[in-house]
C-alpha cells in the first residue's frame, strides 16, 4: 500500500502506435498539475514503447520514449494507451510482458482502446472494464468473459480502464483523489476549468432521453429496446405493444423527433453495429450478419451496400489496404 504522504508514485504509459493523443495528455496533465500544486514531484511518469523508440500518435505527432519494454522500471501503475487500429498492435512479446507485470503489485490500466490489449492478453477476464464506445460492440462480441460497460472509466480491483478522450482525465483525477486526497483532485479540476469531476458511473454518450427531453419516454423506451435487441430484432407490432402505444403513434414519434420511420432507424442501428464488428474484428461476414439480426450473408451484404455504398467485403479490403 502506498504511503500517500511521502512515497513517490510511479506511473508508466505504454504507448502503442497510433495512440490517441487527447486521451494520453488528458491522463498525464493532472499528474503535472498535482506536482505543481504540491510543489514537489509526488508523481513521476515514464513513457514506454515496445522497442524504446519513437511512437507516433494518430494525429501524426511523434513522441520519444523513455524506455522499451525490456528495460522499463518498476511501477505502481502501468497504463496501456491505445488508439485506432488497436487490433493490429497486439503481439506475443507485448502479451508476455503484460502477463508478467500482472503478477506483480503493479496496477494495470487501459486508456482509450488500450483496454483491448489487456482483454486480448486475458488480463480482463472476469473484470468490469471500459473502452471507447466505438469499440464496445466488438469487444463484447470477442471477449464474452469481460463485463464491458459504457461507464467513462472503471476501477475493478487492480485493473483501471477508461473510455478515452477526456474520460482519461476523470480517471486520473480519481487516482489522485485516492492517493493524495480529494482536495488536491478538486484543486486540479479547478485549474483545468472543469465544472465537475465526473464519477465512474457517468456514461460516455449523452443518453437519448436527455437529447429528446423528459417528455418523450415512449420514444426513448422504444429506442432502448431496439438497442438491446440487435441480434434478434423485434417486429414493429411487438415493439409498439411493449412500449404501450399503437404502431401508428410510434411511427409518428419517430418521424417527428428522429426524422425517419422506426424500421429505418432500427436498420441503421444494426448496420452501424455490423460496421464496427466488420472493421474491428476478423469474424466471418456470415457471423456478423447473424449477430446483427440478418437472415443471411446475402441479405446483409445488400443492406450494407445500400447504406454504405460498398459491400462488406469491400469495406474490409479497404481497411486492410489503408493499413498497408
Amino acid at each position: 500500500m502506498l504511503n500517500i504522504k511521502t512515497e513517490t508514485i510511479k506511473i508508466g504509459f505504454l504507448l502503442l502506435d497510433e495512440f490517441t493523443m487527447m486521451a494520453f495528455t488528458a491522463a498525464i496533465e493532472p499528474l503535472r498539475m498535482a506536482n505543481r500544486l504540491l510543489e514537489r514531484d509526488q508523481y513521476t511518469w515514464d513513457l514506454i514503447t515496445q522497442n524504446g523508440e519513437l511512437c507516433r500518435a494518430s494525429n501524426g505527432i511523434a513522441v520519444q520514449a523513455d524506455h522499451g519494454l525490456v528495460n522499463m522500471p518498476a511501477l505502481d501503475y502501468l497504463f496501456v494507451c491505445g488508439g485506432i487500429n488497436v487490433q493490429d498492435k497486439y503481439n506475443a512479446n507485448l502479451a508476455s510482458t503484460l502477463t508478467k507485470i500482472a503478477k506483480s503489485k503493479t496496477i494495470l490500466g487501459g486508456v482509450c482502446t488500450g483496454s483491448y490489449i489487456l482483454a486480448k492478453t486475458g488480463l480482463l477476464n472476469g473484470y468490469r472494464a471500459a473502452i471507447h464506445w466505438e469499440n464496445l460492440a466488438s469487444t463484447r462480441e470477442e471477449f464474452p468473459s469481460i463485463n464491458v460497460v459504457e461507464d467513462i472509466f472503471v476501477f475493478d480491483k487492480n485493473r483501471y480502464t477508461s473510455a478515452g478522450g477526456v474520460a482519461a482525465m476523470d480517471m486520473m483525477l480519481h487516482v489522485i483523489s485516492m492517493t493524495m486526497g480529494n482536495t488536491l483532485a478538486t484543486n486540479i479540476s479547478e485549474q483545468f476549468l472543469l465544472s465537475r469531476i465526473r464519477d465512474r458511473e457517468d456514461q460516455q454518450r449523452t443518453p437519448l432521453h436527455i437529447k429528446l427531453g423528459p417528455n418523450q419516454p415512449k420514444l426513448t423506451e422504444a429506442v432502448s429496446l431496439m438497442e438491446a435487441n440487435i441480434e434478434e430484432p423485434i417486429g414493429l407490432e411487438e415493439l409498439s405493444s411493449l412500449v404501450g402505444i399503437s404502431r401508428r403513434q410510434l411511427e409518428r414519434l419517430f418521424q417527428k423527433y428522429l426524422h425517419c420511420v422506426p424500421t429505418r432507424y432500427y436498420m441503421e442501428l444494426r448496420l452501424k453495429r455490423a460496421r464496427l464488428l466488420l472493421l474491428q474484428t476478423d469474424k466471418p461476414v456470415i457471423d456478423i450478419a447473424l449477430a446483427c439480426g440478418f437472415i443471411s450473408a446475402t441479405h446483409f451484404s445488400k443492406c450494407y451496400r445500400d447504406f454504405y455504398s460498398i459491400p462488406p467485403s469491400g469495406a474490409r479490403r479497404q481497411k486492410l489496404k489503408a493499413l498497408h
